[in-house]
């Protein structure tokens, strides 16, 4: 749906975040005259009637009926279209939209690679922003990783390509916005989002919306995941990586079937599966009939993105990462491959999911950190799993009610040697506002200052 056929409905937006707020200021400068109801809590609505948009009506009781009163409901990702509030809405005939699918509804000739993936995601299309502009390629970097796509409805000049992340709460939006990416990258699936999602089996049917009902012009898929290694997808054209026949790693070195392109050890990611990313950009980039391997090298100079694994210094001989944005106990194991070998207490827990914590704790048995400590709502769940194996993995074990305590007692494992790592494998959701703020806390608790670790280089247009 275009913003031109909103003109005269009954709308109301729901939520008023970030993305949110950008979808007002944009109507408001496309539909000026257009009434708009927000649903938002008690706080919010104070400050969006500061505003100054009489046309602009806050309202803090959100429920299915209200909702069900309007003709379309513009709502924020974060708000799940599984909630009996969404359901009961759509149930009475009101419309649900995501700006996502508002965006490629008025961009039906971008050139677009849109990313996803349980983890990497942001990284990936970090670094294909970076190559493309390294081959002289006007790009946008936008979407989940920071920019919503609202944001930037018509930069000038127009970019070349656009390199757009997206959670698992915007996939589906870009099939609704009636216009096919050019390219789609699914990375991995793992098991995430199912308080929002409701079901593992729906995460993983609504992440592969982007590449099932989306139908790009070209799917670009992790051979080695076993649920994408199965996909039929007759409406697209599909090329692998992680597959001897196209871009893969043999241990460190890069290849291209049988071509050597480059050792990856220079590329400034830490951990071989986060290199291993570079492979999916180097096939995206070939989908979009780009010569890829002369840019490959290219990736060395790179920036890493803040909260990823993000090495924020050394106080009395601990080092402290910071790798908030790990969100699933998958994320941490790998998290914990990057520093194998070394003193690591290992920081875990946060906002409680359901996810199942079976496997990490299994994997402790051979190789466990030097010590765990958990915190948060699901840190006694965690807790009670790892008690069963950490004398077998030879790990310290202890727990603790905020992150200041977490990090003093991480601090005290170490005995002034070693590597205390925050990879939560959880939301931050009821201690922080997102990973974010849990990130700069957690810079700040270490001696660091925490507005130097967040900005995320190359946002935008360049």
């Amino acid at each position: 749906m275009r913003i031109s056929q909103l003109e005269g409905q009954r709308i109301a937006l729901w939520g008023w975040g970030r993305e949110g707020r950008a979808a007002h200021a944009l109507l408001r400068r496309r539909l000026p005259a257009q009434p708009l109801t927000l649903f938002c809590s008690a706080a919010e609505a104070e400050q969006a009637a500061a505003l100054d948009d009489a046309l602009l009506f806050p309202r803090s009781d959100v429920s299915g009926a209200a909702l069900g009163g309007f003709d379309v409901v513009i709502k924020s990702p974060g708000i799940s279209p599984y909630s009996p509030e969404a359901l009961e809405a759509q149930a009475a005939g009101a419309h649900l939209l995501g700006g996502t699918a508002l965006w490629f509804a008025e961009h039906p000739d971008a050139r677009t690679v849109c990313v996803t993936g349980t983890k990497g995601k942001s990284t990936t299309t970090a670094l294909l922003a970076h190559l493309l502009r390294a081959g002289g390629y006007r790009t946008a970097l936008a979407g989940n990783i920071g920019l919503p796509l609202l944001e930037v409805m018509n930069p000038q000049p127009a970019p070349e390509l656009w390199a757009i992340e997206l959670s698992s709460y915007q996939t589906g939006a870009v099939a609704d916005g009636g216009v096919r990416p050019e390219v789609a990258v699914v990375l991995n699936l793992f098991p995430e989002h199912l308080d929002w999602h409701g079901s593992e089996q729906r995460y993983i049917e609504d992440k592969l919306a982007l590449v099932t009902r989306a139908a790009p012009r070209t799917a670009v898929l992790n051979a080695r995941d076993p649920v994408l290694a199965q996909l039929d997808l007759p409406d697209s054209r599909v090329i692998w990586f992680n597959r001897e026949d196209g871009w893969h790693l043999r241990g460190d070195v890069l290849f291209r079937g049988d071509a050597e392109v480059f050792d990856t050890r220079a590329v400034p990611l830490p951990g071989r599966h986060n290199r291993g990313n570079l492979c999916a950009v180097l096939a995206a980039i070939e989908a979009l009939d780009i010569e890829a391997t002369s840019l490959a090298p290219s990736a060395v100079s790179f920036q890493p993105l803040p909260n990823r694994l993000q090495t924020l210094g050394a106080r009395a001989g601990v080092t402290y990462v910071n790798d908030s944005i790990s969100t699933t106990p998958h994320a941490t194991l790998a998290a914990l491959e990057c520093f194998a070998g070394q003193r690591i207490a290992l920081l875990v827990g946060g906002h409680d999911r359901g996810l199942d914590w079976h496997g990490f704790a299994d994997a402790m048995r051979t190789q466990a950190p030097l010590g765990i400590v958990t915190m948060g709502a699901n840190g006694p769940r965690i807790h009670a799993l790892l008690e069963q194996v950490a004398g077998e993995g030879g790990c310290a074990l202890a727990s603790a009610p905020d992150l200041a305590m977490a990090m003093h007692q991480a601090e005290a494992m170490l005995g002034g040697q070693g590597v205390v790592l925050l990879s939560p494998g959880a939301p931050s959701f009821g201690m922080y506002r997102d990973y974010v703020e849990r990130g700069k806390d957690f810079a700040r608790i270490a001696g660091f200052d925490p507005e130097a670790i967040v900005a995320i280089p190359g946002l935008g247009v360049a």
